[in-house]
């Protein structure tokens, strides 16, 4: 039935071209006008010593950064009290923070979109637990493979909440619609009704490109696949019509036409792919020496010592020879579909397509039969270059400079899928020295051991990648264990980890990496996540508990030897989160003061030996020595003042002793005013006045002195026990815990 299509749609009238022919919104349109080069040149050259960032690039996260991030740090953490510190300490000056999406089909799609669930500050129970929130500060966010298609769904429907995007909100989002099969949405019988009507629509698109002379190849029908599930125009009810042009037109440029760009709330997007050097024909994984591409809103190429060059996206499939177009009209537009971008991420077929054989690897037979059978109709209406790989119309021919620039001479390049090098999770963007990211969230759906899980391999690679080639260009990668069987036997494979927390440099010589790798459910229960790559189809039922078990890892973390959560793990987020502000700015922990009162910081020696013990106590006791010794002073001159006094009462006595032996036998004629009236003295007995009183002050400064005297004895020995100067008559302090 196919092959009676093709006629029909070759041989359409203007006017019915015109009422279904949305879908051709695919075509890029050629001979448009360029721009005046010398004033706004296409191309953007730099060295890795001299990077600078796109200023469109630069303007939108400096701006977020300033206006919008400040009050997203203060959503998520609030004044900082909570992870010991004052968030207006920072000055505004906070972190910036980028995630990382990795590749792996529906299946990475699906893990980013629970990881990206768990980190928002729209989801009540990540909010709850401390982990929703890292998403609104973040700066960038990267997706390759199956990770692109997240990240190029999330900017063409609006950065919606993950529920809204996966399952529909019932309004102008009708959801991924995963349970209908990404190459035979129709049922396994290739030729059903609704299967060709379906590739029909896709071909169409893919004809309506390759008409205007630019090549296609596989890449393009699983592009527009790709699309009718990731973007927005397609619903259950016009899935195998042409009432839509499901996705077709909708460029990555425009990305910043979105309200949520407008409002600086959103992070800004990069997709990543491999190159596989032109006319190689490689059929195998590509070495680390093969150039990395980047895909922003703003531009595309790489960061890459070796080619360091950026060509503005809107005119993205320009042929260009050492920066300049044939001609002033020579310009392409709306190359940049973002289907297409998607697409190109995940190019895989270089390494599964075996065109002589007719096969295509790891896909179902009814998959596999779809994807040859379209294409074998492609190949019979349109010349194309490559089948296999994603056929780009290279801006950096001839250019000047980058005489190690592998496709130089080249004016086709060949994008492949941006994990074809084994980097399963799109971390280099992150590590580029212009961006200065202090903080990249590693989100690795990868599928490395027999069960499904990853095993680390992707960080590796990327770290060794980073150290052999990037150096230049690239901040260096955080310490990891010893290799990936260290990775796995450790269990850091498991669950989130935290690399790069102590730097050996100021500023920091890398950033923080927070690694969340696809593991099994926390509490127990049976994985549903670690699925295949080549599965295209996921039950709605399926799709609710991998989103769901994703979701509970992430706000859980781990705690060993438990399926309980972590209630302290959304903190540690935090408080990883923030530190290289801390390391910025230096702020004074405010929960010093205000929740440890009363607290001593200097270190007191508990049991100081030898001269330590004398001048220790000596230290600790001046105050008391010195009133000791002023007690003591005065203790001495009221001893001096009583010696005094009795010592004249006595002579005074000894002179009426002498008074009375010369006038024993006779009366006393004369009254004295020492002796008080009174019987007259006898040789037996005589009665002797009181002496004269001592004065009131006299006497009260005496008892005063005495009494002072001893008050400072006493505190100066109760000094000395609680110092540990004195002990028991055991040799142990009197105060010692037992």
């Amino acid at each position: 039935m196919l092959l009676h299509l093709y006629p029909f749609i070759l041989g359409l009238t203007g006017a019915t071209y015109a009422k279904i022919g949305a879908v051709t919104d695919y075509a890029p349109l050629i001979n448009q006008p360029c721009p005046n080069t010398t004033t706004n040149p296409l191309l953007r050259v730099f060295t890795p010593h001299d990077q600078t960032l796109h200023p469109g690039e630069a303007a939108y996260v400096d701006t977020r950064l300033s206006t919008v991030i400040p009050n997203e740090w203060k959503n998520w953490v609030g004044d900082g009290s909570g992870i010991g510190y004052n968030l207006s300490a920072f000055n505004n000056s906070f972190p910036k923070i980028g995630i990382a999406v990795s590749g792996g089909g529906y299946r990475a799609a699906q893990y980013g979109a629970g990881v990206l669930s768990g980190l928002d500050a729209r989801n009540d129970s990540a909010k709850q637990a401390g982990t929703g929130g890292l998403l609104q500060v973040a700066s960038y966010l990267s997706g390759l493979s199956g990770g692109s298609w997240l990240t190029g769904s999330l900017y063409t429907n609006d950065f919606p909440t993950i529920k809204d995007l996966v399952y529909g909100n019932g309004d102008d989002r009708s959801g991924w619609l995963l349970d209908l099969d990404l190459a035979t949405p129709g049922g396994t019988d290739i030729f059903s009704d609704q299967n060709q009507h379906f590739y029909g629509s896709i071909l169409w698109s893919v004809i309506a490109k390759g008409n205007t002379s630019i090549d296609t190849s596989l890449t393009d029908p699983w592009a527009r696949m790709i699309s009718y599930h990731f973007l927005n125009q397609t619903d259950r009810k016009n899935f195998f019509t042409n009432d839509s042009a499901h996705g077709a037109g909708q460029l990555w440029s425009q990305v910043p036409l979105i309200p949520s760009w407008q409002q600086h709330l959103v992070p800004f997007p990069i997709i990543q792919t491999d190159s596989r050097p032109a006319g190689s024909n490689l059929t195998t994984s590509l070495p680390p020496t093969a150039v990395v591409y980047e895909i922003t809103p703003m531009e595309w190429g790489s960061w890459d010592p070796n080619l360091s060059a950026m060509m503005n996206i809107s005119y993205a499939g320009t042929h260009l020879n050492n920066g300049q177009p044939d001609n002033d009209t020579a310009c392409v537009t709306n190359f940049d579909q973002t289907g297409f971008m998607m697409g190109t991420s995940a190019s895989l077929f270089n390494q599964i397509l075996d065109f002589a054989h007719n096969t295509i690897q790891g896909f179902d037979n009814s998959a596999a039969q779809g994807l040859l059978n379209m294409l074998s109709r492609q190949l019979g209406a349109l010349r194309t270059r490559a089948d296999d790989v994603a056929n780009w119309p290279s801006p950096f021919y001839n250019l000047t400079g980058k005489a190690n620039f592998e496709d130089l001479n080249s004016k086709w390049l060949e994008l492949i899928d941006g994990a074809s090098n084994h980097e399963n999770v799109p971390l280099g963007q992150h590590f580029v020295k212009a961006r200065g990211i202090d903080l990249v969230v590693a989100i690795d759906a990868s599928a490395d051991l027999p069960t499904g899980w990853p095993n680390g391999s992707s960080p590796y690679l990327s770290a060794a990648r980073i150290t052999n080639l990037l150096q230049s260009s690239h901040q260096m990668f955080p310490p990891l264990p010893g290799s990936t069987a260290g990775f796995v036997s450790t269990g850091v494979n498991m669950r989130p980890v935290f690399f790069g927390c102590f730097p050996t440099q100021t500023p920091p010589e890398y950033p923080i990496v927070i690694y969340f790798p696809n593991s099994p459910p926390l509490n127990g229960d049976d994985p549903v996540s670690n699925t295949g790559t080549f599965k295209l189809d996921y039950t709605p039922l399926h799709t609710q508990l991998f989103l769901d078990q994703v979701h509970a890892n992430v706000i859980g973390g781990f705690v060993p030897n438990t399926n309980s959560p972590d209630p302290n793990f959304g903190k540690c987020t935090q408080c990883a989160a923030i530190d290289r502000a801390r390391l910025k700015t230096k702020p004074a922990p405010a929960a010093l003061g205000a929740q440890l009162p009363g607290r001593k910081l200097a270190f007191v020696d508990p049991d100081p030996q030898g001269v330590s013990a004398v001048t220790g106590f000596l230290s600790d006791s001046k105050l008391a020595i010195i009133l000791g010794f002023l007690g003591a002073a005065l203790a001495i001159a009221g001893i001096c003042a009583f010696l005094i006094w009795r010592k004249r009462r006595q002579m005074r006595s000894a002179q009426y002793q002498k008074v009375m032996e010369l006038h024993e036998d006779e009366p006393p004629f004369i009254q004295h005013n020492m002796y008080r009236d009174g019987p007259r003295a006898t040789s037996s007995s005589y009665e002797l006045g009181n002496l004269p009183d001592l004065p009131y002050h006299t006497m009260f400064l005496f008892s005063f002195t005495f009494l002072l005297s001893s008050w400072f004895c006493i505190v100066i020995c109760t000094r000395c026990i609680s110092s540990g100067g004195c002990v028991s008559l055991n040799g142990a302090s009197p105060y010692q815990i037992t």
